[in-house]
């Protein structure tokens, strides 16, 4: 029995907020179970130095923590005055994930900066944050394309992220903290809507895990991502 009394393959209660701050071209608060991330998307008219003049866009993201989104407060890493690796590492991931899924050369020279803001952690902040910053910056282009300012969403497919481990000798789906913290082996799938991998983070924290163990875990991620998929679209309006 898992500590939140789920079964191996279901996911924690989601819910996906599209439009929740007022000034942002996009917004999404993602809700996965305990773990809240609020998810902006900010479209600039202009590219980092190395993409001026080549007609291509680009898409980044900044991820971070607020001081008691944790059981006990930590310190904003403005106020240290340097990221953390494990920060740097997640936005990177949440950057390339969507990269992934965006038509850049579409978009044109502008970049759109993504903005995760962890308001409470409960594991899976990152597999959150992907997740609802694609809505965010599937809003974001709608209202661009409504406005006249692209002819067309510049989105091959959506991208969705879900956590997997084993437990207990078992494979389970969406660890939340209790699970995360004791996993024997932890794993981060990020998928698009028609199935393809982005990116697999697959660490074991102990004894080393074999290829029945990741195919099981590999198939309750498609099955969770795909279940992720529509809440996205449901979210979207697109049904």
């Amino acid at each position: 029995m898992r500590p939140s009394g789920r079964a191996p393959d279901q996911l924690r209660p989601v819910s996906l907020e599209p439009g929740v701050a007022k000034y942002a071209e996009g917004s999404c608060l993602a809700r996965f179970g305990d773990t809240h991330v609020l998810c902006t998307a900010t479209i600039e008219e202009r590219v980092p130095p190395f993409l001026r003049n080549t007609g291509r866009g680009w898409v980044t993201a900044e991820y971070g923590m607020l001081p008691r989104s944790t059981h006990t407060r930590t310190d904003r890493e403005a106020a240290r005055g340097r990221q953390s690796g494990r920060t740097q590492e997640i936005q990177r991931l949440i950057g390339r994930s969507l990269r992934a899924v965006t038509d850049l050369a579409a978009l044109g020279e502008r970049q759109i900066r993504i903005d995760c803001d962890v308001l409470q952690a409960d594991g899976g902040t990152r597999t959150a944050a992907i997740t609802g910053s694609y809505v965010a910056l599937h809003q974001a282009l709608a209202k661009f394309v409504a406005a006249g300012l692209l002819p067309a969403l510049p989105l091959a497919d959506s991208v969705a992220a879900v956590s997997c481990g084993i437990c207990d000798g078992a494979a389970v789906l969406d660890l939340d903290y209790a699970e995360d913290s004791a996993a024997e082996t932890d794993a981060n799938f990020v998928l698009t809507g028609r199935g393809g991998i982005v990116e697999i983070q697959a660490t074991a924290e102990g004894a080393p895990f074999d290829e029945q163990s990741f195919a099981h875990m590999l198939a309750l991620a498609r099955a969770g991502a795909a279940e992720l998929t529509r809440t996205q679209r449901a979210a979207l309006g697109l049904g």
